[in-house]
């Protein structure tokens, strides 16, 4: 059938008609989006483009005790650029684009001023809005770009985009380090950073940024919706310049030994504040660097500083006395078919302080056996309630936990066997970290009250305090007083007669326990051949008469070539203790008054020969002055001086000496002088005669 002209018109009517009410209906679609939804659809755009963004505070500062900086939030930049500003119009762009580029390349450094040109042309050319100068800009460069030409204009004007954020720096770099510690997204916190990152990472603030091309937001305005409430700062217990002194004595002897890793600790008596803190880890290019915090996580066997603890407990049972005595075998014993030996060999009997002093395991082990064998509860017991088998729950995290059996353990493999005790009694078979061991140590210089060692004192929020943290108690005392006087006598005796004489000199007394050890494999067993390696350590305190400080030093996997801890660690030790002494001149005893004093004679200073014997002359006084002496203190009695040479190979008494004559003597012998006060030298800090030591520091203290 042919279609006719009618059929065809009928069709075209029916196309038209469609065409037109799908029109008509697209319009109303418009017109009911635009007038109708025109909010919602507005704001649903606006979701997709705007998003709320949290702004990060600045972190607070870590201190030293003296308020040295050892971690600090150093603030960068990133800049940016909005070509639509008013101040890149075309006539104020073209008219300051040569200045401009000129200006970027004389802060940074990195481009040409041609290339700089060219590079804000494109900018401005492709419409940015968002667009990147420098990113990590330093706070100088972000100031000197806002007094550039178009920059100046101000915020809006000018379209420089700034986005502030901080970056973590160690003014001291390697000092204390891993103490210092860190906190990074997804790794585990170390340290005081670590540790404290709640109270050092503030509030965060919110910004309103909007989606840009490519993914990136930018700000909507220059304020914030929120504003960031910066971290609080934290004070540390660390005196950076003891730090700086333990660090290199322990570099120094881990160099020289050839150790891999060693710590030393410095603790304050009275308060448990940790004033130095070292731990170094040689690296595979041979240099030292802070790899872990041996003094906090690494527990191993202490060796002989744990005789300390086994000979407490036999006092304090009240088993064993000072002056009884043992019979050392020859320096052999054995124990259940296992031999326990001495370093050195010695014959028949001594008494029990001079079994400590030398440091016989065959002694020790003898004793602790014979009077606990039958009842070991008795024995280990003692040393939990001396906190020897507990964590010291300290501020920073990573303690490794102690490790001492008891015979409940008989059925546990490495637990309590037929030789624990005696092994255990010479610091075998146990584990303790420096720090645990030195806060034993610290007890007993303490008159027997064991504090908990501490990192941090205070928190500080703009100056003002927040919470400070007092000294905590862990036992109120590990013993009888008794006891602890007759532990402080054994450790003084090591020191004065025993394995540490090395370490004994005029001007303070140190007391304290050497300790060595062989270094167990991670199957718990030993090796008998040249392989073997030695842990050293010295632990003490001093000034022995009147505890200030406490400290431990260990060195591990020395050789056994050289590896006793008195020649080993003590050096460290004592290093330390001369820079701790050389700064506090409360601990020095007090030089006597000069007798002229009491005189109501003239009394011209000591000093120089020549001008002393000037101002002796000028006020009547009768000298007597050997004309070789050059420099010379003096008496007065009876309106006479007499000469007294100052000998120029000791420590000089200065004492009566202006300031310029006695830095002038005192320094021309080698030693670094440090002036208090005003007037004529009334005490110094080394006691005169003492054979001088290049490079010491000795404090005078003028009135």
């Amino acid at each position: 059938m042919s279609t006719t002209k009618k059929d065809i018109m009928w069709r075209v009517w029916l196309v038209y008609s469609f065409i037109c009410a799908f029109a008509l209906a697209i319009l109303i679609q418009v017109v009911k989006i635009k007038f109708v939804e025109g909010k919602k659809w507005a704001a649903k755009a606006d979701s997709l483009m705007l998003k709320m963004m949290t702004i990060q505070p600045s972190r607070g500062n870590v201190y030293s005790s003296d308020g040295s900086l050892l971690a600090t939030s150093t603030p960068i930049y990133e800049l940016r650029i909005d070509t639509k500003a008013d101040g890149f119009n075309k006539e104020n762009f073209n008219a300051k684009v040569d200045s401009l580029a000129d200006g970027l390349s004389k802060i940074f450094g990195d481009h040409s001023s041609q290339d700089y040109k060219k590079i804000l042309r494109d900018a401005r050319r492709d419409g940015e809005r968002y667009f990147l100068l420098k990113k990590d800009a330093s706070f100088k460069e972000y100031k000197a770009l806002q007094k550039l030409p178009v920059f100046n204009a101000g915020r809006y004007k000018g379209g420089l985009i700034v986005i502030a954020d901080s970056r973590r720096e160690r003014p001291y770099r390697e000092l204390a380090a891993r103490t210092v510690g860190y906190k990074i997204d997804g790794v585990k916190p170390v340290g005081i950073e670590g540790a404290f990152d709640t109270t050092l990472s503030g509030v965060v603030g919110k910004r309103i940024m909007q989606k840009m091309a490519g993914g990136i937001y930018k700000p909507i305005n220059d304020d914030n919706e929120i504003e960031p409430q910066d971290g609080n700062d934290v004070i540390t217990t660390i005196d950076v310049n003891i730090q700086d002194v333990a660090e290199h004595a322990l570099y120094t002897q881990l160099s020289t030994h050839d150790s891999p890793r060693g710590c030393a600790v410095l603790m304050e008596v009275q308060t448990g504040e940790i004033k130095a803190i070292a731990n170094l880890t040689r690296g595979k290019d041979g240099s030292y660097y802070e790899g872990f915090n041996y003094a906090v996580g690494y527990g191993s066997e202490p060796g002989s500083t744990f005789k300390l603890a086994s000979l407490i407990t036999a006092l304090e049972d009240g088993y064993v006395d000072l002056d009884d005595s043992v019979d050392i075998s020859a320096g052999y014993e054995m124990f259940s078919g296992i031999p326990i030996k001495d370093s050195h060999r010695y014959n028949g009997r001594v008494s029990v302080q001079h079994a400590f002093e030398i440091s016989s395991n065959v002694a020790v082990s003898k004793l602790i056996y014979k009077y606990y064998q039958k009842n070991p509860e008795k024995f280990t017991n003692r040393l939990s309630y001396m906190h020897l088998d507990k964590p010291l729950g300290l501020q920073i995290p990573g303690e490794a936990m102690p490790v001492i059996h008891t015979p409940a353990e008989r059925s546990i493999k490495h637990g309590w066997s037929n030789v624990t005790l005696p092994f255990t009694s010479i610091g075998y078979e146990t584990k303790l970290t420096p720090l645990q061991t030195l806060t034993f140590y610290n007890a007993v210089a303490n008159g027997g009250r064991m504090v908990k060692p501490k990192f941090v004192k205070e928190i500080l929020q703009k100056g003002k305090l927040v919470k400070s943290f007092p000294t905590e108690v862990l036992v109120d005392s590990i013993c009888s007083a008794k006891t602890v006087a007759k532990a402080r006598i054994m450790m003084e005796g090591v020191v004065q007669r025993g394995t540490a004489t090395n370490l004994k000199f005029e001007t303070f007394q140190i007391a304290g326990k050497t300790g060595t050890a062989k270094m167990a494999f991670d199957k718990g067993g030993y090796s008998s051949n040249d392989s073997v390696r030695y842990q050293a350590s010295f632990c003490g305190y001093f000034p022995a008469d009147n505890p200030l400080y406490s400290c431990i030093v260990v060195i591990y996997d020395l050789s056994p070539k050289f590896y006793y801890g008195n020649v080993v660690s003590g050096p460290v030790f004592k290093e330390i203790a001369d820079k701790v002494y050389s700064t506090r001149i409360d601990m020095h005893e007090e030089v006597e008054k000069d007798s002229l004093l009491s005189q109501k004679l003239p009394m011209p200073k000591a000093g120089a020969s020549r001008f002393t014997q000037q101002a002796i002359a000028a006020t009547g006084i009768k000298a007597d002055m050997p004309q070789d002496v050059s420099w010379f203190t003096y008496n007065v009695t009876d309106k006479k001086a007499t000469a007294i040479k100052v000998e120029i190979n000791k420590v000089p008494d200065v004492k009566g000496m202006g300031l310029r004559d006695a830095v002038q003597l005192l320094e021309s012998n080698g030693l670094s002088v440090k002036a208090v006060g005003r007037g004529s030298v009334s005490k110094q800090s080394i006691t005169p005669g003492t054979t001088i030591t290049k490079g010491q520091q000795i404090i005078i203290e003028l009135t």
